[in-house]
């Protein structure tokens, strides 16, 4: 008589409750990132007074942080893909901790810059690493929606930074303390990477996952492969992060110095974007993975973008209009377009995918940066002259045309015989 074995009884699935839980420590690490990199905004002119730094000089500190990812964050999504995300995200959170603590340690501007550099390297790919994973626990669930939470959480960490200047006021008596105050928000870059770590690795023990292990092999060359309609969406990036995060930089200073607002009050509608954000981003999301549409969901937040700098720069339309006409687009385009990409890529490839895109949209913000804050200094924008900051507008306001142009474009391709289903899919 022969023994038989029975063959080991399949896994389940983690429970919903495990995911979103992954979901809200993944997003932890996201959290402190956005402080760090928003905390230059509300300190601008204090810089410009204690420290002498002119309007390039914050442009470069803001555009430095993207320069090193023109190339570092195509090799983190390579090293995504091959080492798993949760080794890499705890590795590119310790980098970020190091970045924002270098930054703090001086005035020199070239020691600043460097702070910046390095918190640059790991905060690009630290984003990479996150949206992989939770591309990976998420796809052919709800991943629209927990896009926009990650997004929502991440963002609390922008809208603290922007309104540091009303909840620690007297730390901006000296430029040094708010950016120490940054370097404790640093910390949660790394105790949200050490909290995932533990989730995933329990959760490979007891529960079955779609593509827990890392890839055997990357290859570079994989990106050329990637189709027209993830070229649309990356074009698309660039632009509309371009028109976004470049005029934060210098929000803060251009509200109190051409519309005569307090420093607390150029913070708070500096943080509309966020505030608007941490509300739309999830609920947009929710909307897509019920409806489909995605690429006509882009279209119109490239519209909305558009007229939003002439307003601020040509008329005297309350600035809550066209703060909360931009804080509409920040919510709805990155909801659609980021979780776009897992529909546009195979899941062996996000971390490629996702590093390439992130590359090209930091040249763009590195480059708008810099422009901005030449266009700011060659135009003398200042109190004395308000209408300086116009020749910036009208860049911000070409940006948004080029995202609809590509939005266009995603859109035509998604409705012919080359379609990805983004038109279509839905939870």
């Amino acid at each position: 008589m022969t023994e038989t074995t029975s063959p080991p009884a399949a896994r389940l699935s983690p429970p919903p409750s495990y995911r979103w839980a992954v979901l809200v420590v993944i997003s932890l690490a996201m959290f402190g990132n956005y402080y760090v990199y928003d905390c230059i905004s509300p300190l601008a002119d204090v810089l410009k007074a204690q420290l002498g730094y002119s309007d390039a000089n914050i442009g470069l500190l803001q555009a430095i942080y993207s320069v090193p990812n023109i190339v570092m964050v195509l090799i983190g999504g390579l090293i995504v893909d091959r080492v798993g995300t949760r080794k890499a995200t705890l590795a590119f959170g310790v980098i970020c901790l190091a970045g924002a603590g270098v930054t703090a340690a001086s005035g020199s501007l070239a020691t600043m810059a460097a702070g910046r550099l390095i918190f640059g390297l790991g905060a690009e790919s630290l984003i990479v690493a996150v949206t992989t994973a939770i591309a990976k626990w998420f796809k052919g669930k709800e991943l629209s929606f927990a896009f926009g939470l990650n997004l929502t959480i991440a963002r609390l960490g922008s809208f603290a930074a922007l309104n540091s200047p009303s909840w620690a006021g007297a730390a901006f008596g000296n430029w040094r303390l708010p950016l120490v105050i940054s370097v404790a928000f640093a910390t949660f870059c790394v105790t949200g990477a050490v909290f995932y770590w533990v989730l995933e690795a329990r959760a490979e023990r007891r529960y079955e996952l779609a593509s827990a292990r890392p890839t055997d092999k990357v290859v570079l060359s994989d990106i050329f492969r990637f189709g027209w309609s993830f070229w649309c969406i990356v074009a698309l990036c660039i632009t509309f992060y371009s028109g976004i995060f470049p005029f934060q930089t210098f929000a803060v200073k251009f509200f109190m110095e051409a519309h005569g607002v307090s420093r607390e009050m150029g913070g708070f509608l500096s943080s509309m974007l966020t505030l608007f954000a941490m509300v739309g981003t999830p609920l947009f999301g929710l909307m897509v993975d019920k409806v489909g549409r995605r690429s006509l969901f882009m279209m119109l937040g490239s519209l909305l973008l558009i007229p939003v700098y002439l307003l601020m720069g040509y008329t005297d339309v309350s600035l809550y209009v066209p703060m909360a006409m931009m804080g509409i687009a920040f919510s709805l385009v990155p909801a659609v377009m980021w979780p776009s990409v897992a529909y546009v890529v195979e899941e062996q490839k996000l971390g490629t995918a996702y590093g390439a895109m992130t590359l090209i949209q930091n040249v763009g913000l590195a480059g708008f940066n810099f422009l901005i804050g030449w266009a700011n200094d060659y135009a003398r924008a200042s109190a004395e002259n308000p209408g300086g900051y116009h020749l910036g507008m009208w860049i911000f306001s070409c940006l948004g045309f080029f995202g609809l142009l590509f939005a266009w474009l995603l859109r035509r391709n998604e409705m012919g015989p080359h379609a990805h289903g983004l038109e279509t899919i839905k939870t």
